[in-house]
Order: structure tokens, then C-alpha cells, then sequence
């Protein structure tokens, strides 16, 4: 059975025996590389092979989608007890490659995983702190300490949640969740930013970034509030803003864009609160360098037709649409969308304004 990370566009930087990124302090559902983790429930297994804890829950090329929160059924025990408003230090497998950066959020459920609010983000270079001059898989950074807002309310049965989409690659949504214990809460319910779900099945595609940082940023600038509460489940505040998902598709911003299956509902425009300005910075867009390319790479193939086997995460151009390999086989033509047609550029495609 093939395993998630097989390298597209930009290339394969480490080897699959690597493989991509997991949390391992407070202990994730069911890792096997995890730091003090409870026992694992009734016939509940380790993920691992297949699984493979340090990979994504979808894949836009791959397939092969989890659920959120890769597991559905929490420890026992909580993995962690932690103190609302007091600091927590989150810790990630050293055993990492990290795509180039990209964007992480941590969040807390209150309903086993059904919904999160953000209570801390590392936008555009999670796992490096700056921007790196090329593509890497090298992490500068494998932890993070930051204070638990004070009114996180108390509970036995919290879920706390890393996710990421990562800046270069196939177009994945990392995963992980810890079942943890909140203790000193100053409130019964808390409000935050919806945490962005993206290149997973209904949700929007974050193309790959190809140097510029700020691909998709309108999804977290533009996060619905949600209130999260162990007693009333959750809930997206009263007030005249729209649903967190528009009911039509709308353009996720690339530079150039890179041709991956249309986004289906699109985020709020609601500008989240001045509390989380902090992690978004106020430079302007960068332009997107000339990467060499390393050995290993597997470029995306720029075709404009054809049939046959090809090689997995490929993409060629059908008419205005374009292709994409999985399984060794093309898929049925996608659309651009949004008036934009596929186009070569150099190795690769993209979806632009004819």
C-alpha cells in the first residue's frame, strides 16, 4: 500500500524513512514515538505503517483522507494536565521533514474533536522562524512554549490540536491531537479563531507556496471567531457575519498560483481579533525566488494532453483544466476556476487570467 509522502513539484528533500512532522509532548492519540503516553484504548493500535503518525490526514494529490484529529477515540487518561494562563511547551519528533515551513495552529476542542478555537499560531514559518532562502526539510525549531489563555475553561476531557499546512510539496493537512486535562479555568466557555482546516475534502486548497509566504493568508487573517465550552458543546458567536464557509468556491491567493483541485467553500472576511495580530506580520507579500533544483526532485510534468501511467503527484494541463497523477494514473480533468485557465511554466503549471 503506498505510503502518503510521495514528492511532487519541488522535489523530494529527505527519504520517506523520515518522514514529515509529529508531536510528541503532550502525547498525540496512539503515537508510538510519543513522551508519557497513556495506555491505548480497547483494541485501539499504535499508528503506525500505513498510518504513520508523522503524516498528513489528507492529501489533494494523494488521497488517502483520516479523520480530524486522526483518531476518533480519546485516552482514557489525559495525556497531559495542564493550567489555564499558565506556560505549556509543545514538542515535536526530531525525526522531521518540514516541507519548507508553512502554517501552524493550536487549538483546543472541547467536544472530542468536532470543533477547535485557536489559542496560539507560528504563520508562514512554523518550524523555522524565518524565512528560509530555499526549499528545506532541516527544522531550526521543535518546540514552542506559550501561555494557555487564562479563560480556558476546566476540563477532564479537553482535546488539544496541532495542525499545519505545510509551504512546499504535495498540498497536505497535518494533524494531531493530545487528550488533556485543564485545571484553573476563569471562564465556562472560551472564544477564538475557527482553526483553519485547508487541502482536505470540502474544504479550501492552499496552493504549494513557491517562496511567497503569504499564499492562503486571507484563510487565518480572515478566521471566524468560535466559542468552544465543555457544557454547551460549540458555537459560532451570535452577530451579523456570515457562515465560517461561503457556499461558493473563491480563489485562495498564490503568486503564481499552482494548479491543484478548485477550493470549495471559502472563509469569513472577518478581520480575526486584535489579540492574534501578533503572529501575523505587516510585511508585504515577498516575490517568489528561483529555487534550484535539489537531486531527488520530481518535478510536476508540464503537459498539455496525452493518456497513460505517470508518475504520482504529477499534474499536466487538459484544455483550460489540468490533470493530476494518483496512483500512477490521471486523473479526470479539474477546473481553474474563476475565469483563469492552466498554463506551462517552465517544469511546472498554473492556473491563471488568459
Amino acid at each position: 500500500m503506498k505510503h502518503f509522502a510521495v514528492f511532487s513539484c519541488l522535489g523530494a528533500l529527505a527519504s520517506l524513512a523520515v518522514g514529515h512532522v509529529s508531536v510528541i509532548s503532550p502525547c498525540p492519540r496512539y503515537s508510538p514515538v510519543g513522551l508519557n503516553c497513556p495506555a491505548l484504548p480497547a483494541g485501539q493500535s499504535l499508528d503506525i505503517a500505513e498510518k504513520a503518525i508523522n503524516g498528513p490526514i489528507s492529501s489533494v494529490q494523494l488521497g488517502g483522507t483520516m479523520p480530524l484529529c486522526r483518531h476518533t477515540t480519546p485516552y482514557a487518561t489525559p495525556s497531559a494536565t495542564w493550567t489555564a494562563g499558565q506556560s505549556v511547551t509543545i514538542k515535536f519528533n526530531p525525526s522531521a521533514a518540514i516541507h519548507s515551513g508553512g502554517n501552524c495552529e493550536f487549538s483546543m476542542s472541547y467536544d472530542n474533536g468536532k470543533t477547535f478555537a485557536v489559542i496560539h499560531r507560528e504563520l508562514r514559518y512554523c518550524f523555522l522562524g524565518s524565512k528560509p532562502g530555499s526549499l528545506t526539510n532541516t527544522a531550526n525549531v521543535l518546540s514552542y512554549t506559550f501561555n494557555l489563555p487564562a479563560d480556558l475553561p476546566s476540563s477532564d476531557k479537553a482535546v488539544f490540536a496541532w495542525s499545519w499546512v505545510n509551504a512546499s510539496g504535495n498540498r497536505e493537512f497535518y494533524m494531531n491531537c493530545a487528550d488533556v486535562a485543564i485545571k484553573g479555568g476563569s471562564s465556562k466557555s472560551y472564544t477564538g479563531p475557527q482553526m483553519v482546516v485547508a487541502n482536505y475534502p470540502g474544504y479550501p486548497t492552499i496552493p504549494e507556496f513557491n517562496g511567497n509566504y503569504e499564499t492562503g493568508m486571507e484563510l487565518y487573517t480572515g478566521a471566524k471567531n468560535i466559542t468552544v465550552s465543555p457544557s454547551g458543546g460549540s458555537q459560532l458567536p451570535a452577530g451579523p457575519n456570515p457562515p465560517p464557509y461561503a457556499t461558493s468556491a473563491a480563489p485562495v491567493s498564490s503568486a503564481p498560483p499552482v494548479a491543484y483541485p478548485t477550493p470549495t467553500p471559502a472563509y469569513s472576511t472577518r478581520p480575526m481579533p486584535a489579540s492574534y495580530s501578533a503572529g501575523l506580520s505587516s510585511a508585504p507579500p515577498m516575490a517568489t525566488p528561483t529555487y534550484a533544483p535539489d537531486n531527488g526532485n520530481i518535478p510536476h510534468e508540464a503537459k498539455t494532453g496525452g493518456s497513460g501511467s505517470c508518475s504520482p503527484g504529477a499534474m499536466q494541463c487538459s484544455g483550460a483544466g489540468y490533470n493530476v497523477c494518483v496512483g500512477g494514473a490521471w486523473s479526470p480533468s479539474y477546473s481553474c476556476g474563476g475565469g483563469t485557465t492552466c498554463k506551462s511554466a517552465g517544469a511546472g503549471i498554473y492556473c491563471g487570467f488568459a
